[in-house]
């Protein structure tokens, strides 16, 4: 069900709390540098987000201070967000922003939006989690729940004609010996980090779910890889 934001009043004091803000609490990571007023996207958020306009959908709450960093020409943001503390935590910023914000209560197995009604969906450090651990077995993990193909086929779905992914996502090394490395801790990683698959290939997940790749850049956080850049549903 949909909740705008004047439905409830969320925390009045989020926004003082998380200051630059969190890219998501599993991956704490600021979406803003700067102090008091002077607060601006980060780099990589504002490369996320630079040039959309539209009605734009943005996969988890994260602390919901990143709502503000949207540039002015985003007519809408739509924020799909399961937990309920960060759907109050992003209510709470959502009231100060001139953009209007809807947050609807869903997961990644079915977006709770209508089909070809957003112009770009944004994924930040969602990818990586798509799948939920369920065992483990001789160092590998058994998994159920939503595999991120059926995630990037509903991110397809809910895209009008012409529309993008923008994401900021983990990316499995290219050397194979770290990529081993990835894979053989993230049985204890993914428990640890909110589910979170480093040593996840995310490109060629969305090449397989039928994206083309339009630009990327790879780049380091914290020792690991991480690749940013816009996808496209492939027309044919």
């Amino acid at each position: 069900m949909a909740a705008k934001t004047g439905d409830r009043v969320g925390p009045r004091d989020t926004e003082r709390f998380f200051t630059g803000g969190m890219e998501q609490f599993h991956h704490p990571r600021r979406v803003r540098n700067g102090r008091g007023k002077e607060y601006a996207p980060t780099p990589q958020r504002q490369q996320l987000l630079a040039g959309l306009g539209g009605r734009v959908l943005e996969i988890g709450a994260g602390d919901g201070v990143k709502l503000s960093c949207y540039p002015a020409s985003v007519e809408e943001i739509v924020l799909v967000e399961r937990d309920p503390f960060l759907q109050a935590a992003a209510r709470g910023i959502a009231t100060r922003i001139a953009t209007p914000v809807q947050i609807i209560d869903g997961g990644l197995r079915r977006l709770p939006v209508a089909d070809g009604s957003c112009e770009a969906v944004v994924c930040s450090l969602v990818l990586c989690c798509a799948v939920l651990c369920c065992a483990v077995l001789c160092c590998a993990v058994l998994c159920c729940a939503v595999p991120v193909e059926e995630t990037l086929r509903e991110v397809r779905r809910v895209l009008a004609p012409g529309g993008e992914l923008r994401f900021y996502e983990h990316q499995c090394s290219g050397n194979p010996v770290v990529t081993l490395a990835e894979r053989l801790v993230t049985p204890i990683w993914s428990r640890t980090y909110g589910g979170c698959h480093p040593g996840r290939d995310i490109l060629a997940a969305m090449e397989k779910a039928g994206y083309v790749i339009e630009s990327v850049d790879r780049f380091a956080f914290r020792h690991f890889e991480h690749v940013l850049g816009i996808a496209r549903p492939d027309a044919g």
